[in-house]
């Protein structure tokens, strides 16, 4: 991504289209822009994992990205961080219910990062990568998060949203139209149990609700409506659909102000995002009117939002939920993404002797 054509190869376990619906792959809602805008500056993508649209959801799409299951020559490496989760990817190949992931990015880094000492960016989206791992001593790699306060000497990429779904989206459109719930939440259930129990389950008590996602533990809240899993294409009527949701995060994306796409789905459909305040610096996702401390406020703002809803406050109150959707936008990272390989390359590259590192010491030392 620095000077003329570069080829990059793309490891991520998921989909660039709708893919299935068993599935918690939150990256089809920026994998595709991400992918498109780096094709957009002039260089070459080759995707290294399966061909999961392909194989899984029957969506063929080779005439416009391509795969590859071997090693061919690269100038750079991108990788969605893969981490071990027993019973799944650290399984032998072939035993059921394994998946590939992580002994194919075991071996990518162990031959590109490694081997040869291409310059490769871990692009850590579930803070998945240990403090210590040795991938962040080496000169050759770069670790981003896409938290607006990453671990230190890591670069902050945060999941793009599209120049042209930002530049269009109209506030007054999004709120002429009738809501019939006040409250939905979309997503599923890891590691939001206690977020979700403060703040979403006192309104949902209140209010007339939706909870769309994989939620197994439910007991604790017979009051709550949940409905499963959506597919992926019916996001973002599932938010059209409602006036308002609630940002939960898990704590270790709370503490480094890491937003998930659930921010932009959800303004970009014209649902409002109430905060927790605890949240890591909340006003850069969301007005302070949609601040809340605890779930009795979370009420108190839905009875506000539904005493404006449709006027031009409740427009107002979108459009600054819209323009602090900016930091997100893709050609910001695409040029963060430039500027950090720019700097990789311009190290000297660490070599080895060729020998292919164990999963215990690179891909998966935790």
């Amino acid at each position: 991504m620095v000077g003329d054509q570069v080829k990059i190869g793309y490891s991520f376990w998921g989909f660039l289209g709708p893919g299935i619906l068993d599935t918690p792959d939150g990256g089809r809602s920026h994998r595709q822009p991400l992918v498109d805008g780096i094709a957009a500056a002039g260089h070459e993508v080759l995707f290294l994992q399966e061909n999961r649209d392909l194989h899984e959801a029957g969506l063929d799409l080779r005439d416009r990205y391509l795969w590859c299951a071997g090693l061919p020559p690269l100038d750079a490496l991108f990788l969605e961080w893969r981490w071990p989760i027993p019973g799944r990817n650290t399984t032998p190949r072939g035993t059921p219910g394994h998946t590939p992931d992580l002994h194919r990015q075991d071996e990518l880094l162990a031959h590109y990062a490694v081997a040869q000492g291409v310059p490769t960016v871990v692009w850590d989206k579930d803070r998945r990568l240990a403090r210590n791992h040795r991938l962040r001593r080496r000169v050759n790699v770069g670790i981003c998060e896409p938290a607006l306060r990453p671990t230190r000497g890591a670069t902050s990429l945060l999941f793009p949203v599209a120049d042209a779904s930002l530049d269009s989206a109209d506030p007054i459109a999004l709120t002429v139209t009738r809501r019939g719930l006040p409250l939905v939440y979309v997503g599923n259930q890891y590691d939001r149990d206690e977020p979700f129990d403060t703040f979403f389950a006192p309104a949902a008590a209140r209010f007339s609700h939706r909870v769309a996602g994989k939620w197994t533990r439910t007991a604790t809240w017979p009051h709550v409506k949940f409905t499963g899993r959506c597919a992926f294409g019916e996001v973002a009527a599932v938010y059209r659909s409602s006036l308002a949701t609630v940002l939960l995060l898990p704590e270790r994306y709370a503490r480094a102000a890491q937003m998930t796409q659930r921010l932009f789905e959800a303004v970009l459909a014209g649902c409002l995002p109430i905060t927790p305040a605890r949240i890591r610096r909340c006003g850069d996702f969301a007005p302070p009117e949609l601040h809340v401390e605890d779930g009795v406020q979370v009420i108190e703002r839905i009875e506000q939002l539904l005493a404006v809803a449709g006027t031009p406050a409740h427009a107002d109150l979108l459009a600054g939920c819209i323009r602090r959707l900016d930091r997100f936008r893709l050609s910001r990272q695409i040029e963060t993404l430039t500027t950090l390989l720019a700097d990789l390359v311009s190290h000297p590259r660490r070599r080895t002797s060729g020998t292919v590192t164990p999963r215990t010491e690179m891909g998966n030392q935790r």
